[in-house]
Order: C-alpha cells, then sequence, then structure tokens
C-alpha cells in the first residue's frame, strides 16, 4: 500500500536577507530528527525565498507613476504598491474596486503580481516582492542539498494562488527542481482500458498544494515542509512548464 507522508519542519527561523536557506533547512531536519531520503520533496514558501534574496522593498523609496495613480484610484489601492505591481508585470489583465489582476513577468496570472506584506516584520511600510527566478533559486537550493548529502531530491517552490470562477486561495508552485512538474498521462489506459486522450497533471501544483494544509497563510510559522514516499518519474521540471501559452487560454 503507497503511503504518503507530509511534515511540516518546525523551527525555522525569520529569514533574513542572505540567509543560507540550505543550511537552514539541514538544521531544522537537524534538530527535528529527520534525515532526507532520496526521492523526498521539500516544499519552500517563496515568502523565505524571497526574505533570502533580499526581495524586500521599503514604500518610502518607490515613486508612483501616472499609470500607478490611475489605477490606484479605480482599486483603492496605495499608488506606491500599484507602481510596484506594474513594474513586476507584463500587463493588466483586470482592474476592480480592491482587485487588481496582472500578467507577472514570470508568466503566470495573479492578483497584485504576488506583493505581499503578511509575515513581514517591518510594519506597513515594507512590501515583499516574489523571487526574481524562482526555477533557478529551486535548482540551486536543490544543488546546495545535494552537495550536502549524496542525495537526489526535489525542491519545489511554493505560493498562494486565487482561481478564476473559484473562491479561495490554493498554493501552487512557482519553482520547481529535481521532479515533473507536468505529468502526461496521455496514451495510458483508465480502469476500463479507455485511453486518455487530454489528462495532463499540473504534479508540481498539486505537491505544493497538499504542503499548503500545513504551511498555511497566518501565523503557523511552517514555510518548509518535507514530503516522503512520492513516486515520480525521473524528469526534472521547472515551473515555467506550468504556464499556459496565451495561444492556448481562451479566458485572458
Amino acid at each position: 500500500m503507497a503511503e504518503l507522508r507530509l511534515i511540516a519542519l518546525p523551527g525555522i527561523p525569520l529569514i533574513q536577507p542572505g540567509d543560507d536557506l540550505a543550511r537552514v533547512l539541514l538544521d531544522a531536519l537537524k534538530a527535528a530528527e529527520l534525515t532526507l531520503e532520496a526521492g523526498d520533496v521539500l516544499v519552500v514558501t517563496s515568502k523565505i525565498v524571497s526574505k533570502a534574496e533580499g526581495r524586500i522593498v521599503a514604500l518610502a523609496g518607490v515613486t508612483p507613476g501616472a499609470r500607478a495613480h490611475e489605477l490606484a484610484a479605480q482599486t483603492g489601492k496605495d499608488p506606491r504598491i500599484v507602481e510596484l505591481v506594474l513594474r513586476e508585470s507584463t500587463g493588466v489583465s483586470r482592474v476592480a474596486p480592491n482587485v487588481l489582476v496582472v500578467e507577472h513577468r514570470l508568466g503566470f496570472v495573479s492578483a497584485n503580481a504576488g506583493i505581499d506584506q503578511s509575515n513581514l516584520e517591518g510594519g506597513d511600510e515594507r512590501v515583499l516582492l516574489l523571487p526574481v527566478d524562482p526555477d533557478r533559486s529551486a535548482v540551486e537550493l536543490r544543488q546546495r542539498l545535494m552537495d550536502a548529502t549524496g542525495l537526489a531530491v526535489g525542491i519545489v517552490i511554493s505560493d498562494s494562488h486565487g482561481r478564476p470562477f473559484r473562491l479561495g486561495n490554493v498554493n501552487v508552485a512557482i519553482g520547481v527542481a529535481g521532479l515533473p512538474a507536468l505529468i502526461d498521462l496521455r496514451g495510458h489506459p483508465d480502469l476500463f482500458g479507455r485511453i486518455l486522450k487530454i489528462s495532463i497533471q499540473a504534479y508540481a501544483d498539486m505537491v505544493a498544494s497538499a504542503a499548503g494544509l500545513l504551511t498555511g497563510e497566518g501565523a503557523e510559522g511552517l514555510p518548509v515542509v518535507l514530503v516522503r514516499g512520492l513516486t515520480y518519474p525521473p524528469l526534472d521540471g521547472r515551473a515555467v512548464q506550468l504556464n499556459r501559452p496565451a495561444a492556448q487560454d481562451l479566458y485572458r
């Protein structure tokens, strides 16, 4: 019988710019009396990756442009935050009171370009941007862990996203290394021998979402989850593969 275990690592400190995330994770595993095994996946929230990479911005140093002021008036948002949203985006998708949905420079569509103030020390005058290149961050973190342990492990960097036509947020993968981002099931039979024709799993998103049950979005203080027992093909995917091409998007 297949068994899947998800373990939130306790004792992760508040991450500061320049912190060595690989060392933080290894120390947390040791403190929890856990040892990495080949095939394990660590789901790491984007927040601590961004903090370690120094993606904190002081709003006092942000000067909004005309477009930012225009959108701020329509949404009721701080024009300085709107300016940062525009800098992190390639286009604006939807605007409404308290809503600003954009096409992020990383290729996905999200509210506020993923810019966040929750769980960020320093008050309301600082915001946190997403990592510059989460896939690269995942690759580098995986390599550091492999160098330290000699084990092939997977990394998923997760972020919480809303979904069109559905209420509530779910965790998705914005950075992937060492496991598939997508698993194509087309050509495989179902229980009755029918051949699957359109089934493609957003595998890394599923892993991120499962871990989100433990990481939460509030005061849980559990930004890293060890996932053990997954069985996946030996594919080294990237989160960018999860972005639907604009030509195939019927809703954008």
